[in-house]
Order: C-alpha cells, then structure tokens, then sequence
C-alpha cells in the first residue's frame, strides 16, 4: 500500500546570483534542483518534485519565492524550515512551511505576485549595493514620469510589447494590479504586482521606465510601445540583480505575515553618505 502523500507548502528565500534560475536545467546551477535534491534526502518515498509560483531567471532575487512538494514521511510541517536549512547552501534559506489541502497549488491558486526592482541613482559606486541593485548614474532619474509612465499600465492589456522570445504562454494578456515608484536619495524602489507576468517582463518594463527617467524616451512614447505591441523597439532589459520576487498572494493566507509579505529589506543611505549634488 502505498503511503498517503501530504502536500507541504513553502516560503523561501534565495540569493539569486548563485543560481542559474529557478527552474532546473541541464550543467547548470538551480534552485529548484538544489531545493529538491534535500527534500529528496530528507523523504526519499515522496516526489520530490516542486512546484514554485514563479520561475525567476538568472540572477534574480527572491524574497518570498512560494514552492509545493508531496511529502511521504512523517516529518511535520512546521519542522521543514529547519530540517532542509540544515542542507541547503547559504544562499537558499526557507522560512516558513505549512501543509496545505492536496488540491493546492503554488502556482495555479495564487492570486498575484509582487516584483520590486531597486535602482541606485547615485554618482558614486557602493560596493555593498552592487549585488542587489542597479547602478544607474549617468543622469539623474526623473522618477514622476517614471511613475506616469508606469501608472498607465495598470488594468488588462496585451503586453506582448514586455515579452522574451521562447514564451510557451498561448497568449500575452495579464493584469498589473499595483504599481509604485519610490525614491529615497540615491534609490529609486519601484514595485509591480500583476495576476501574472509574461517571461521577462519586469526586466524589460525597467529598461523602459529607465530611458523615461532619463529624458530619451517621453511617457507617451513608452504607452505607445507596449499599447501597439511593438516588441522590436523594447531592446533594453534591465539586468538582474536589481530584481527581487518580494511576495506571492493567495486567497487565504499560508504562512505567518513575518515570514512572506516584506522580506527583503529596503536600502537605506544616510545624509552623510550621500555623494556630491547632481547639479554640480
């Protein structure tokens, strides 16, 4: 007789320049395959396959990545976290696990995701930033037509404009929920969440909204791109590292609010760190 299999959900972090995507591949680095391989050690009779909310690509971040597995052992839920830290690398660290109904599904009965991409505007580098943010110190960013140009997105629209070739999506329609711009000094915090994101949107968006900010490409002209589908004209894509999957919404709640709504903390510089003014 076969055993009965518990669904186990989980909220995890990971650093995403280690990695080589979530997803699993061939002679490359993943988290999924790195995740699975130590449930698969800790409960050799269940699948062992997981099944994550999002596939983030190479070098992007996680806060609150949310994955599902089928477990066969009698290890209980709330002891997942610890067990599977204690053989995960450094750059993988689960926070939160709950076993959840068999019909749950990380991905299929999530009700948004929520993206932040963090841009440091200032002239000067800062090496503790270099890994997790984008550098951006050319010009200075204009972060209310940033803001407008983004506005204008929200609702449900063809954004075939904002998608990376080899997308196995039968359509390009998706539904940006929230947006935000944010700057704090040197660092610009812009988040979106949607229903869905096409492959490669966030990245591509940023590279937009960049040229925005810096005066090469006018709000109107960014509506009309994606509005008229002109993928050909979005060549720019943000890189990675300033991209973060901060969270994942589901109808009802699965982990304790500490553990997935805001986990990546936001960067701060003092006064006394900031560089010489722009203007000079």
């Amino acid at each position: 007789m076969e055993p009965r299999l518990r669904r186990i959900a989980l909220c995890l972090q990971y650093d995403g320049s280690a990695f080589n995507g979530w997803q699993r591949q061939q002679n490359a680095s993943s988290v999924q395959e790195t995740l699975e391989s130590a449930i698969t050690a800790l409960d050799p009779g269940g699948t062992g396959r997981t099944m994550a909310a999002g596939r983030t690509d190479t070098g992007v971040h996680a806060a609150a990545q949310v994955a599902h597995f089928d477990a066969a052992g009698p290890i209980p839920a709330h002891r997942w976290p610890k067990a599977l830290n204690g053989r995960l690398p450094p750059t993988i660290r689960v926070r939160a696990a709950a076993e959840v109904p068999e019909r749950w599904h990380a991905c299929f009965s999530a009700t948004y995701r929520r993206y932040r991409y963090t841009i440091f505007n200032g002239r000067t580098p800062n090496l503790f930033l270099a890994p997790w943010c984008w550098h951006r110190y050319q010009l200075r960013l204009d972060e209310q037509h940033m803001r407008t140009a983004l506005e204008g997105m929200l609702g449900e629209h063809d954004f075939s404009a904002f998608q990376r070739a080899g997308s196995k999506r039968p359509h390009a329609r998706t539904t940006l929920q929230e947006v935000s711009v944010e700057r704090d000094g040197d660092l610009i915090q812009v988040e979106l969440q949607a229903s869905g994101f096409l492959y490669g949107m966030v990245r591509l968006v940023m590279g937009q909204l960049v040229a925005v900010g810096e005066g090469r490409l006018t709000p109107a002209d960014f509506e009309q791109r994606w509005r008229e589908r002109q993928r050909a004209a979005v060549k720019e894509a943000a890189p990675p590292q300033g991209l973060c999957l901060l969270r994942v919404g589901y109808p009802e709640p699965v982990f304790p609010k500490w553990a997935w709504y805001d986990g990546q903390p936001r960067y701060r510089l003092s006064l006394s760190d900031a560089p010489a003014p722009w203007a000079s």
